[in-house]
């Protein structure tokens, strides 16, 4: 190959000039694509056409078992990954999704499912979903030249957003087109040709580096990994900064049973409008996330101010009933939650030990993601007894406490001072590490991987 093909080649995307990126990336495509699609079409099922009575309980429990599995799962999927062939955890986890969902279609074939049959669908796709979007993430070295591992990190997280928006967009309106059977449908042609495409990509042997010794002189607990209390001991302001996003999820990711409800109740829409609420959402995240670097002034501050911003949002959105004012509120509260995740992480990115890292946003994001199933059983529940614009008022004002406290934080590490990084070195982290990879808008998704 002469040295001008190689030049052309460089030019081309990733994902065509390296054609076993290209295969796993488009089975990222469409398992993400897919968990999303359903999620938010049995969400809207739920709602408009399965429960009367209760329906706000109901919704509330799906998004709950959506969510769960990957919080439960954190420690045995970490082991999986750890132990077993990258290539045999991507397929069992695309091909099991689709052999479930496909017996779900069989059984809505004709007429309606039990609710029943599609928690147990949702939870078994949610487990799946979670050893693949970690598997898939370790597995890049094994698929691609050192020198494109970074190229094809970006890749795949900036991925994450667009298949997740693309599957939300659709879901509602599959449902009302098809039902759940069409749903399950295609969902499970989705998983199934994942499986096709990960079965025929042979993925190389990890490169095992021996581990150095650390250097005379190096900081005590760089170059060991501590556990995360030991971590949080001596950094009290990130523990604040936890505390204070932990109390702002419980309001932020109730969105998702919120959409659905106010969608049937306030305005008397269908799966259009759903898709509608759910793009504003996805796009003001993505946008959150592509600018937030440029958002001066200290990660606090910032943090607190755009807490307080969804929250006048929400109230906009409870004072003034209209799918296209309430579209308008999500694309500002997504791109807030987008630059938090932004600025946030590139903070931990900064005061976080090197070895301590790993360890320390794992558990942060199952801390934090830990609020997702709690936020939308409360909401769902309270979805049963008030009117949905008052739920809107009811995650305003629960924003409002958690803005305060961010605000009045001071000391070392809260106004984010550098650790020896440049700015370059730290945008780049930052972004590395806050695409949203979890479609909900929550600041766990702003860790990185499911």
């Amino acid at each position: 190959m002469t040295a001008t093909t190689v030049r052309q080649r460089r030019r081309l995307p990733l994902v065509l000039r390296n054609r076993a990126f290209g295969a796993v990336w488009l089975g990222q495509v469409l398992t993400q694509a897919a968990v999303r699609m359903f999620q938010v079409g049995v969400a809207w099922w739920l709602v408009a056409y399965a429960v009367g009575a209760g329906r706000g309980l109901a919704s509330g429990l799906f998004m709950a078992v959506s969510t769960l599995p990957a919080v439960a799962l954190a420690p045995v999927v970490a082991r999986a990954v750890a132990g077993l062939s990258h290539r045999s955890v991507l397929r069992t986890a695309a091909a099991t999704a689709g052999a479930a969902v496909l017996l779900l279609a069989l059984v809505a074939y004709g007429s309606a499912p039990p609710a029943a049959a599609a928690y147990a669908a949702t939870l078994v796709l949610a487990s799946c979903q979670a050893f693949f979007d970690p598997c898939l993430t370790t597995s890049v070295p094994e698929l691609v030249d050192d020198e494109d591992i970074e190229a094809a990190t970006g890749f795949e997280l900036s991925t994450q957003s667009l298949a997740s928006l693309g599957g939300a967009l659709l879901g509602a309106l599959v449902v009302d087109a098809a039902g759940v059977a069409g749903l399950a449908i295609g969902c499970a042609a989705a998983y199934l040709v994942a499986a096709l495409l990960v079965t025929t990509v042979r993925f190389r042997p990890a490169v095992v580096q021996e581990p150095q010794e650390p250097q005379d002189g190096a900081a005590a607990g760089v170059g060991t990994a501590r556990g995360l209390r030991e971590v949080l001991a001596g950094l009290p302001a990130i523990r604040k900064i936890l505390l204070c996003f932990t109390a702002a999820n419980l309001f932020t990711t109730a969105v998702f049973v919120v959409i659905p409800l106010y969608t049937k109740s306030e305005l008397g829409g269908g799966g259009s409008t759903v898709a509608l609420l759910e793009a504003g959402l996805g796009t003001g995240t993505l946008l959150g996330s592509i600018t937030g670097a440029r958002v001066p002034g200290r990660p606090t501050r910032v943090g607190a101010g755009l807490l307080a911003v969804m929250a006048a949002a929400f109230a906009v959105a409870y004072l003034v009933a209209g799918r296209f004012v309430l579209a308008g509120c999500l694309v500002v509260a997504g791109w807030c939650v987008g630059v938090i995740g932004v600025r946030f992480v590139a903070l931990f990115q900064r005061l976080v030990p090197p070895a301590d890292k790993p360890g320390f946003f794992a558990v942060m994001q199952a801390v934090l993601g830990a609020s997702f199933p709690v936020a939308s059983l409360l909401f769902g529940l309270l979805g049963d007894h008030l009117p949905a614009r008052t739920l809107c008022l009811v995650q305003a004002a629960g924003l409002v406490p958690a803005a305060i406290a961010l605000a009045l934080l001071r000391g070392p590490g809260a106004d984010g001072q550098e650790h020896g990084q440049s700015g370059a070195h730290r945008q780049s982290g930052a972004h590395r590490q806050s695409h949203p990879s979890d479609p909900s808008p929550e600041f766990v998704a702003t860790g990185g991987e499911r």
